[in-house]
């Protein structure tokens, strides 16, 4: 073996700097549950009569001089914590990773099932059925079982990663309005909008994984073209609402069309993985377009932007320098938003209309704000519990996950401070406590202000809890 082909396979990340090797692997399960089952993602009860394509949880397996991880992203609204430890419990006794080297994420499609979490808005749509209580306890094992297979895929692997961009699909659905207050989701052609009460977050963050039995080419960069996708795995991220599908069909939403285009470029062995970005407020809704956009013909339109994306990154995919993968986490207590016995007792009143007990519908922002208050307020003035975790491969690359609907200014505010070039984001991880805004969302109100079941702040006691860890990650601590 020369010493360029030597150099080539240690810039590639074969090696660490021990010249141990790096090792991944990647599988998938199908988790779609029976049909009839409730669907997630809105405030009235859908059956599902169909399945458009298949839900899966997805699992990547990384491992190096002996340290595993993984991180498995499931195509689902959200995911209970008490899911999350179920499953790390089984991953712990069935395969070689720690529970707690494991991020397992929501990619929060809203055609997905409701899973039983104990919440009186999931109670509401038929969250305690038999249905929904069978599948909720069979999950687990679905999850446990998409890492056992990834590890037993373990194999010599190359790691590359490139930061894409997409700024035209995706829109921050908060807007000011020339009545001076905030809206959401104001609707097409409103000629109140006055401009965007936020940003968006175009990054579209690209992890590739190749087989290194692979002959390397010339230059250390993924293969172009399609039969490359053999042995190979790649992670994304990126922050958009998956609420395009709608309907009665399970379905991933635009990454279940992502997914088919790059297997279409790269072959149908490539497993794509997609993780949420930290999308609390933004969505696909273009209100200086006129044309609708729901149902499937939208979400592949979606799907179908962000592989070319993705396709237009793998020119500047790089080489990562890996080592033994280092996680880090922590439990953050979040304050409760204040409710008082009068707010109770509203509460309950307009839940019961809402079951239909009495004629008179509540209106939207009243049942949303009752079945926050009721969950609040069944926690008895005990704060959440929320796991921040950091998985970091080498120095360049980190894994965050943040347990709730994130604001993207909270994202954003992390990747700025984070000491690795590429930093992923995963919402929904680790367990979800809904929407959690950042601090200046909260005076100006609206949906997910008032959906929120935790207090102003909560957002920002994440954030520093997220760049402690990804620096104790950096430094090797």
């Amino acid at each position: 073996m020369n010493i360029a082909f030597r150099l080539l396979i240690l810039l590639c990340g074969l090696a660490s700097v021990t010249g141990s090797e790096f090792r991944a692997g990647a599988a998938a399960v199908n988790i779609t549950p029976p049909i009839g089952t409730p669907l997630a993602g809105y405030y009235y009860e859908r059956g599902a009569e169909g399945t458009h394509d298949e839900l899966h949880a997805k699992a990547l397996v990384i491992e190096q001089d002996g340290s595993k991880a993984a991180m498995v992203v499931c195509d689902l609204l959200t995911i209970p914590r008490g899911v999350i430890q179920e499953a790390r419990e089984q991953i712990t006794k069935s395969t070689g990773l720690k529970g707690e080297n494991v991020m397992i994420s929501a990619t929060h499609t809203h055609t997905g099932p409701i899973l039983g979490d104990g919440l009186a808005r999931a109670a509401s749509l038929g969250g305690d059925s038999d249905l929904v209580s069978a599948y909720t306890r069979k999950l687990p094992s679905l999850i446990a079982e998409s890492v056992r297979l990834a590890e037993a895929k373990l194999a010599p692997s190359r790691t590359f990663a490139a930061i894409g961009r997409e700024d035209g699909i995706s829109h921050n659905r908060r807007y000011f309005m020339k009545t001076g207050t905030v809206s959401w989701n104001p609707g097409k052609l409103n000629t109140n909008i006055v401009r965007a009460a936020g940003p968006i977050d175009p990054d579209v963050g690209v992890i590739y994984f190749e087989s290194a039995e692979r002959t390397p080419s010339p230059q250390p960069s993924p293969p172009r073209g399609r039969g490359s996708g053999e042995g190979a795995a790649i992670y994304l991220n990126f922050a958009m609402h998956p609420d395009t599908a709608g309907g009665k069909e399970f379905s991933a939403d635009y990454p279940y069309w992502l997914a088919r285009g790059l297997s279409e470029y790269k072959g149908t062995n490539l497993l794509t993985i997609f993780a949420n970005g930290t999308c609390g407020n933004i969505n696909h809704v273009d209100v200086n377009w006129a044309d609708p956009q729901k149902g499937q013909t939208e979400s592949a339109r979606l799907g179908t932007i962000l592989a070319g994306a993705v396709m237009r990154a793998f020119p500047r995919l790089q080489p990562i320098q890996t080592s033994a993968p280092r996680v880090r986490s922590e439990i953050v207590k979040i304050p409760l938003p204040q409710v008082t016995p009068e707010d109770i007792e509203n509460a309950r009143s307009i839940a019961k209309r809402a079951q239909g007990a009495q004629s008179k519908e509540p209106a939207f922002l009243e049942r949303v704000n009752a079945f926050k208050v009721l969950d609040v307020a069944a926690r008895e003035g005990k704060p959440h519990e929320l796991e921040v975790q950091v998985i970091a491969l080498g120095d360049e690359l980190a894994w965050v996950s943040l347990p709730g609907e994130i604001f993207v200014e909270l994202g954003l505010a992390i990747k700025k401070a984070s000491p690795f070039r590429y930093t992923m984001i995963a919402e929904l991880a680790n367990g979800a406590i809904g929407y959690i805004p950042n601090r200046e969302a909260y005076p100006q109100g609206n949906y997910e202000v008032v959906s929120s079941r935790c207090a102003e702040g909560s957002g920002e006691l994440l954030v520093e809890a997220a760049l402690r860890l990804l620096r104790q990650a950096h430094r090797g601590q």
